[in-house]
């Protein structure tokens, strides 16, 4: 494997991104990808690597942002194969417009760590970080005045209740555990924040008084009550090590009952950095996704505009557009 191709992850990992890896991992020649090949998907649609030319190149592209859409991994086969059985699990694209010959492609994405916001210093919001930690959570540390022994280990340390700098995405979580120091700010930093996890440490009382006095702060009444609080799943948690827990399993809870929790995106063309990310358009005679942005032919028909990726099916269509056109709605 290129040296320039495991950088290249590892620098996308060291960066959180996602990203996805394609691997050949079977072959029937003619075909230009061969057994062992590999590239990486980065988030903007750009590739590293080679599995194969022309339409599998699309194809492959196109699966690996619906495979970090999903975070689900998947194997994909493009072109005809002297084994007609269809196999359970993989996803087939018959390549009419070549000559025989057949690649399978495993696709794995590979996602950033989950990151959980922890305000405050208490012995609750300390254990949780450590347990977190432990659990591969990347975590930022938020408390007036804290310093590098406050917390057994966090990956940003925030010296001030203030989320300002920290870069969140709707899929983070934010846990309140200031247990009576600057509780109001705190969850005022929160919820300025679109998080689908805002979790305060605090009795169904002081939550109900605290919402009240947010409201009148000018949040939104529907926004307050996003907060989970008394965070976590009620295990009748007595120490700050058994609150941490119930919290941490209410977080993999949610984390694991709500798809993707907006850690991966549509490509953003842009933020591309080489270029324009991909937008996709299925090609109504073969099936195989084609980029719009660089197509090998375009039809306009009915008013519209057709894409292909390659001479043999642009023909097919312009013998009958009308059965292709049927045959499927295209999308982008």
């Amino acid at each position: 494997m290129p040296d320039n191709f495991l950088e290249y992850a590892l620098e996308l990992k060291k960066k959180n991104e996602p990203f996805a890896m394609a691997i050949v991992v079977r072959r029937e020649a003619p075909s230009s990808g061969k057994a062992g090949d590999k590239a990486v998907i980065n988030k903007f649609g750009e590739m590293l690597g080679w599995v194969g030319g022309g339409c599998v190149q699309g194809i492959v592209i196109k699966e690996a942002e619906d495979a970090m859409k999903s975070g689900k991994p998947r194997t994909v086969k493009i072109g005809r194969s002297i084994l007609p059985l269809k196999q359970d699990g993989v996803k087939e694209y018959e390549m009419t417009c070549q000559s025989e010959g057949t690649v399978e492609i495993f696709i794995e994405p590979v996602m950033p760590q989950p990151h959980l916001v922890v305000l405050g210093k208490s012995a609750i919001a300390k254990s949780l970080v450590k347990l977190a930690h432990a659990a591969g959570y990347r975590i930022t540390g938020v408390a007036e005045g804290a310093n590098l022994q406050t917390y057994e280990k966090v990956d940003e340390l925030i010296t001030q209740i203030s989320l300002a700098n920290v870069k969140t995405t709707p899929g983070s979580f934010i846990v309140v555990a200031t247990q009576g120091e600057q509780d109001e700010k705190a969850l005022e930093e929160a919820l300025k924040k679109a998080n689908t996890y805002v979790g305060f440490v605090a009795s169904r009382k002081k939550m109900a008084f605290l919402a009240n006095y947010l409201a009148d702060a000018g949040i939104d009444k529907n926004t307050i009550a996003t907060i989970k609080s008394p965070a976590g799943i009620d295990i009748s948690a007595k120490s700050p090590e058994e609150v941490a827990i119930s919290i941490l399993a209410e977080m993999i809870q949610v984390q694991h009952s709500t798809p993707h929790l907006g850690s991966f995106e549509r490509f953003d063309e842009s933020k591309a950095e080489t270029g324009t990310s991909p937008q996709y358009y299925i090609n109504p005679v073969c099936g195989i996704p084609v980029d719009i942005n660089n197509p090998m032919h375009i039809i306009d028909y009915k008013g519209g505009k057709v894409y292909f990726c390659c001479d043999g099916c642009k023909v097919k269509f312009e013998a009958d557009p009308e059965k292709y056109m049927k045959k499927e709605k295209n999308t982008t």
